[in-house]
């Protein structure tokens, strides 16, 4: 057995970033920019006002002094003259500030006639005014590649005029459940059997990673299905089976693939759940073999097949890891890494974590109410409630 750090290092290490692709800023967002982001113009293009008021001299605009308006400047109809001693200009918020002026006073400040305005407030030079270039200049690099975009870059990019943006393209992600006792949930049931639930799970975080799922189906207990998967795969980035991972004489993936090109890279990790584990190959598509209990799946996948999608997807990988204590003692911990489902509450101003008693992984009900995994390291010993441990977060 090899330990759970091996085992990613050895995952990550057999991917590169994909190829970029352009994609249309409003589906830009959760996708990985490839290209950093540059910005072509300054922004805002010239002077803005931030304010309704008018447009001065700031040297003129004394207390009490008297302008005379000879103009206006609404947002996107910027005035055409030059302001000069004594002048002042209508201007509203988003206005192109007029040459010559240096300063808005804010409307609340002043009072206006037919065809003066008299200042009640004096203002600062530049005060109420956007400089040229304030939120960013040509040649700004506004976002950095291997960024996931969100909606804020996304606005950002926007401003900037990008309607295209350069993109990492999603990894493809082939999804296969395996075992005769498998049905989709509302198919009929046969004697013994259960419901595929892990499918849909490993489906569903590899697209909220970032990879398109693409869903296989279930494959019986026989070598000639599995003989075919390869056929199936043509294209993938990624092959994820499900079950059939370990020892028994119904656990076919290793000896019905390895006649269709398979080759291993390891099996088994010392972890709690999730031991059995395969990585290879697939002919040349990298393969995680997880195991077919649901839970055992789950947390293999939040550990082994979001960091191969950072990988592919060029971002550095980061488990969201943080420090608790303890709200319950922990017995000893025995020669594999155990993952524990667990709740996180705040106690006294800090991080606390209560692990469920029962840790069956067959218990998917516990794992859906679990904030986060509590990580006990080989060989730990018994921690005692108020000691600091690390967790896992589930919805980071």
């Amino acid at each position: 057995m090899i330990s759970v750090d091996q085992a990613v290092e050895r995952i990550t290490r057999a991917f590169a970033p994909l190829p970029a692709e352009p994609v249309a800023l409003i589906d830009a967002r959760g996708r990985v920019l490839a290209r950093d982001a540059v910005a072509r113009f300054d922004h805002p293009p010239a002077p803005m006002s931030a304010m309704d008021g008018y447009a001065v001299r700031a040297a003129d605009a004394r207390s009490g002094a008297e302008l005379a308006l000879i103009g206006e400047a609404p947002a996107g109809r910027p005035f055409a003259g030059t302001l000069r001693a004594g002048e002042a200009v209508r201007i509203f918020t988003g206005g192109v500030v007029p040459d010559g002026a240096d300063a808005v006073v804010i409307q609340e400040d002043t009072l206006a006639r037919a065809h003066t305005v008299r200042i009640n407030e004096a203002p600062r030079p530049g005060e109420n005014v956007r400089a040229r270039g304030l939120d960013f200049r040509s040649g700004d690099t506004l976002l950095e590649r291997g960024r996931r975009l969100s909606a804020r870059d996304v606005a950002l990019l926007a401003a900037a005029d990008f309607a295209h943006v350069e993109v990492t393209r999603k990894p493809k992600v082939a999804v296969v459940a395996t075992g005769d006792e498998l049905s989709r949930p509302g198919e009929p049931r046969a004697p013994g059997g259960i419901v595929a639930s892990s499918t849909y799970a490993v489906q569903a975080m590899v697209r909220e990673w970032g990879g398109e799922a693409a869903d296989l189906g279930i494959v019986p207990d026989r070598t000639e299905e599995l003989a075919r998967l390869p056929a199936a795969v043509h294209g993938m980035d990624l092959i994820i089976t499900l079950g059939g991972a370990s020892v028994g004489d119904h656990d076919l993936i290793q000896s019905a693939l390895k006649p269709h090109g398979f080759t291993l890279d390891f099996w088994k990790i010392a972890m709690r759940p999730g031991k059995p584990l395969i990585f290879g190959r697939l002919k040349e598509t990298p393969l995680i073999g997880l195991p077919g209990n649901p839970v055992s799946a789950m947390v293999c996948a939040i550990l082994f097949v979001a960091p191969a999608l950072s990988a592919m997807l060029g971002v550095p990988y980061e488990p969201p890891l943080r420090k608790a204590r303890l709200k319950a003692p922990l017995k000893a911990n025995g020669k594999r890494q155990d993952y524990l489902r667990a709740r996180l509450s705040i106690l006294n101003g800090m991080l606390a974590v209560e692990p469920f008693p029962v840790q069956d992984s067959s218990m998917q009900k516990i794992f859906a109410h679990a904030d986060a995994l509590i990580v006990r390291s080989i060989d730990a010993p018994a921690a005692q409630a108020g000691d600091e441990v690390d967790v896992l977060l589930l919805n980071a």
